[in-house]
């Protein structure tokens, strides 16, 4: 099957859920998802909003203190929001990229030569007593690696380690500095083997269809060419520039022609994060828009499946830039949204 530009479109906001909302639990859009980029404490929170129907943000607060959710280093280098099972896995399967930060990163610097064995070891040891916030587990490492900085130590451990980020960070409108355990002494489940084809074809699922390029670009992980050509149950389908694209057998697909409803996201959405070309739902010049001089310059506004504004808390009110003219349907829908993220601000 040949597919346009709109019917991919479509397709993955009907997948992520962003065409309706979902009457999904919290933790159950969490799972489809495979996560929510989380680094910025109200994007998972925005995101949940746009997909599920009468979202309260306190749920994730209880999925976080109740140890049904949690908050991991993973794809592509950054924090999501994850259902246990998935933290568990995806730690291990993302590890390489995380290897790849430590060789580069400037903040973990002489550190990044300790022996492995070795340092984990220490970190073991120091969490074996409870959590630790970051800069207490730096100061008890300096300690053990004298003459290295406690800044580049913890961000070595959270590089090296799978470690969890324990509430209340990132809980709805609480503060507080990161505290760091072992995401299975957290969760008190051992850490489970990742298993490719599985993670691939739930990518599918909530992204597809697309290609090895796109799972890499959604995850940080490399080699999924060959692992996808040996899938024997995906079926092939085609881009508009003949591109071959997989995806699972089953999986819903959504005619271009269908109208995309007005969504306001966070700063970071998958939904824009998960393929090589950025290009499901944004142009190069509105993308660039949004990236600034830093990435990540406001969040975002979608306009008929594609992102054509930014929005941002102004002195607690919300301001618009919108990137062209819109008809009359879509500034009511646009005041609708706007209207529900001001809910759930003041909420």
């Amino acid at each position: 099957m040949q597919l346009s530009a709109r019917d991919l479109n479509r397709t993955l906001l009907a997948r992520q859920h962003l065409l309706e909302r979902s009457h999904h639990s919290v933790p159950a859009m969490v799972e489809h998802l495979i996560g929510l980029q989380a680094q910025e404490n109200l994007s998972p929170y925005l995101g949940l909003a746009a997909r599920i129907r009468d979202f309260d943000p306190r749920a994730v607060s209880t999925g976080l203190e109740e140890r049904g959710l949690v908050r991991l280093l993973t794809m592509r280098g950054t924090i999501h929001l994850l259902v246990p099972g998935d933290a568990l896995s995806l730690r291990q399967w993302t590890q390489p990229r995380q290897d790849k930060e430590r060789a580069a990163s400037q903040s973990i610097g002489e550190a990044r030569h300790l022996e492995p064995a070795v340092f984990a070891s220490a970190v073991s040891e120091l969490l074996a007593h409870g959590p630790l916030s970051g800069k207490l587990l730096g100061v008890a490492l300096e300690e053990r690696f004298p003459g290295l900085s406690p800044t580049a130590l913890t961000n070595l451990a959270r590089v090296n380690l799978p470690l969890a980020q324990l509430p209340p960070r990132g809980c709805w409108k609480q503060g507080g500095g990161v505290v760091y355990q072992y995401v299975d002494r957290w969760l008190e489940r051992p850490l489970q083997a990742p298993q490719t084809e599985t993670i691939v074809r739930r990518w599918l699922r909530a992204h597809g269809p697309g290609t090895s390029a796109d799972v890499t670009a959604w995850s940080g992980v490399t080699g999924l060419g060959p692992v996808m050509k040996a899938m024997d149950d995906l079926v092939r389908h085609t881009d508009e520039s003949g591109r071959t694209l997989y995806d699972v057998a089953d999986a819903p697909f959504v005619s271009g022609d269908r109208p995309a409803p007005v969504r306001l996201l966070g700063t970071y959405d998958n939904v824009w994060l998960s393929h090589a070309g950025r290009d499901r739902v944004t142009t190069p010049e509105n993308r660039q828009r949004w990236m600034g001089l830093n990435g990540g310059n406001a969040r975002t506004v979608f306009v008929d499946g594609w992102l054509e504004g930014l929005w941002r808390i102004v002195d607690g009110a919300i301001e618009l830039e919108l990137f062209r003219a819109l008809t009359r349907r879509e500034e009511q829908e646009l005041d609708d949204e706007v209207e529900r993220a001001r809910s759930l601000l003041a909420s």
